[in-house]
């Protein structure tokens, strides 16, 4: 017993080898977290951190890109109720001597099994970082109790902080402010593709709009094929594409026959060139009923693409109403579908939006951002540790100042 709580003498950095981070996430299936979870353990720096991989359960396909990278390690809970993936985890921590857990994704067993092991292991900094807001993620009561353990809960956005905070039972002064960022060497404004367009079957000439979101129902892609069917109307030359993929395919293909929509509507799946299919539309949409931060409208602006979204989450943060894009009531088909006609027959002002959005996206959603975030977080918490600011097991961080050294 007196083994499984020893905790190890803390060494300052300037004294000491880059931090060895856990990050610990179920799966990795292509999505928004997931693909942000790529890019910051690609771009940490490497003579400050060593990052590592678990995923509870499997790999998925972004967690076998990964496998190629980093040390990764899967397998460990069988299901739900496998009370041994603790021991299992406390092993793997205390054997890979891990300076810092990073859980992803808001409540679930990666986040209770991941916390509760890197205190029992002695790991000196253990965060969450929650990418949702609402139904169906939620901080379960049993992960609420944990809270003391826990460093610091990491909010993509302000009012996603906030959030946290009011209904998610999260200690308002462990709340970190992270928000999400994206390449903005990849995601840019480029010409179209031709021979991409001609590969789609999409017409010469013909407008284009589309999502790019996974086929959950919190993304609401009925939304977007009522306000698919309402612009084709008025427009019925539009061609409409649907990047991502889900279980709920099927049932949405049906859905867009029903509509009428079955040669207007591309159902393309998961596409590596994301990028390249963003140049070849004229007005970018989300249609969600419920978002925290989501990455695919800082890609769309990234690439300087005018937007129409719900106003959910903290969009209205990113996308300001008549300058990059257009914000509407969830829920609102007529309202979507008229915002987006506004930018099909106003071409200038739509263009004159997207430049305005891509520098927005640069000056405030970069993923440079994001990582130098995330690295002054893990840096600042293990240094308080280490320099013996305080008695880490029961009392909280003073919390950073907004901006600082979150973002510099």
């Amino acid at each position: 017993m007196r083994r499984l709580f020893c905790r190890r003498r803390l060494v300052p950095l300037e004294d000491r080898g880059p931090l060895r981070v856990l990050f610990v996430i179920t799966c990795m299936p292509v999505g928004g977290a997931e693909t942000l979870l790529v890019e910051l353990v690609r771009r940490m720096d490497r003579r400050r951190f060593r990052p590592e991989l678990c995923c509870l359960k499997y790999l998925g396909p972004l967690g076998q890109v990964l496998a190629q990278e980093i040390p990764t390690f899967t397998g460990l809970l069988a299901h739900k109720y496998d009370l041994r993936v603790l021991p299992r985890l406390w092993h793997l921590m205390r054997r890979r001597q891990v300076d810092a857990v990073v859980t992803v994704g808001t409540g679930g067993d990666k986040m209770f099994w991941g916390r509760l092991a890197a205190w029992l292991a002695g790991v000196p900094v253990i965060c969450s970082a929650l990418h949702s807001t609402g139904l169906p993620d939620r901080v379960e009561w049993l992960n609420r109790q944990l809270a003391p353990l826990t460093d610091g809960f990491i909010a993509v956005a302000r009012s996603h902080g906030q959030y946290l905070a009011e209904h998610e039972g999260c200690p308002p002064d462990r709340i970190y402010v992270i928000p999400n960022g994206v390449d903005t060497d990849r995601f840019r404004p480029m010409p179209k593709d031709p021979a991409l367009a001609q590969e789609l079957g999409l017409p010469s000439g013909a407008p284009v709009v589309g999502i790019v979101a996974a086929l959950r129902p919190e993304k609401n892609h009925e939304l977007f094929l009522a306000a698919a069917r309402r612009v084709n109307q008025h427009r019925p030359e539009t061609m409409f594409l649907v990047v991502g993929d889900g279980q709920r395919r099927a049932y949405l293909e049906q859905w867009a026959v029903d509509l009428g929509l079955a040669d207007r509507v591309l159902f393309t799946g998961n596409r590596s060139d994301v990028p390249e299919l963003l140049s070849l539309l004229d007005v970018f949409v989300l249609s969600s009923h419920m978002e925290a931060n989501p990455l695919s409208i800082l890609e769309a602006m990234a690439s300087g693409k005018p937007a129409v979204a719900t106003r959910v989450g903290s969009i209205p943060e990113n996308l300001e109403e008549g300058k990059t894009g257009f914000l509407v009531p969830p829920g609102d088909a007529e309202a979507l579908a008229d915002r987006v006609l506004w930018l099909l027959d106003h071409p200038a002002e739509a263009a004159q939006m997207g430049r305005l959005a891509r520098h927005h996206v640069l000056h405030h959603a970069s993923i440079v951002q994001t990582v130098a975030g995330y690295e002054n977080l893990l840096e600042n918490l293990y240094q308080q540790k280490a320099c013996g600011k305080r008695d880490w097991r029961t009392k909280r961080i003073p919390p950073l100042r907004p901006g600082e050294p979150l973002l510099r």
